[in-house]
């Protein structure tokens, strides 16, 4: 029931704050601007939404780029702990929940969006290769020459999990480059890697790419994308608005449309 009712505040904060009733008072007091992080998975789907919501609104969205986690200095992460300025962050539910856990989000305001599975992409123009079964990808990965996956949520999966399924661990990691903060889809469409990992909806705006299709079901991981407010905001019932907004129906075919699928929203008590 708690979490029914915080969805619910959630919702009705959007009908008060984005009230398309532009003299009404309230709205002149909303913040113009808003600072959001979001991570490789959810931004082509935020860029949609995010030109959407300022034509509804008048609030003008800032966006900043960097990966759920990793040691780069664009890693959301880490560009929380400076404290630069933001007042919703975007990202990967693992990493989310360890910036819930830190304090560093807001507690009670962690909605997931969108559901993500990683594809594989090989340059354009370059042989097909066959992934369809578990059986065809451990082939596929033994005779390629050089493999590609990301430092964030999928290229962590498949180098800690998902070779060591497959049995050859030992062939692949060698041979394999874990990618920091550059999209994988670019390292194989300059050829630096034969074949690339990554979430289909951070391959899809890709060029010089074929997007060969997703992993096969059974080594499949969904990853949810997720949004919460920073705790240092100063403008927590706004950040909220634009949330639940990024949650409501309104925003599922953009979500849909970037390679994601939109989930019902929960919040985490």
């Amino acid at each position: 029931m708690a979490v029914l009712s915080r969805r619910t505040a959630l919702f009705l904060g959007l009908a008060a704050l984005i009230g398309f009733q532009t003299g009404d008072a309230s709205a002149q007091r909303r913040p113009r601007e808003l600072h959001v992080f979001t991570s490789g998975g959810f931004t082509a789907a935020f860029e949609a939404l995010a030109k959407q919501y300022e034509r509804d609104t008048g609030v003008h969205i800032v966006t900043e780029h960097g990966p759920s986690m990793g040691d780069t200095p664009q890693a959301i992460p880490n560009r929380l702990a400076r404290h630069e300025a933001a007042d919703v962050v975007i990202l990967a539910r693992s990493g989310l929940d360890k910036l819930a856990e830190q304090k560093v989000v807001t507690p009670g305001t962690t909605i997931d969006l969108g559901l993500s599975k990683i594809a594989v992409a090989v340059k354009a123009g370059a042989p097909t290769p066959n992934i369809t079964t578990p059986d065809a990808l451990r082939s596929t990965l033994l005779t390629a020459k050089s493999v590609a996956w990301s430092d964030s949520a999928s290229g962590v999966y498949i180098q800690s999990a998902m070779l060591d399924r497959l049995g050859i661990a030992d062939q692949v990691r060698p041979k394999g480059r874990m990618i920091p903060a550059t999209p994988v889809g670019k390292i194989v469409a300059d050829g630096q890697a034969e074949i690339g990992f990554q979430q289909l909806s951070e391959l899809k705006p890709v060029k010089g790419i074929r997007i060969v299709g997703l992993l096969p079901d059974t080594l499949q991981k969904v990853t949810p994308f997720s949004a919460g407010v920073v705790a240092y905001s100063p403008h927590q019932a706004e950040a909220r608005a634009l949330i639940a907004y990024l949650a409501s129906p309104k925003a599922h075919r953009q979500i849909r449309d970037s390679g994601l699928e939109p989930v019902v929203a929960k919040v985490t008590p």
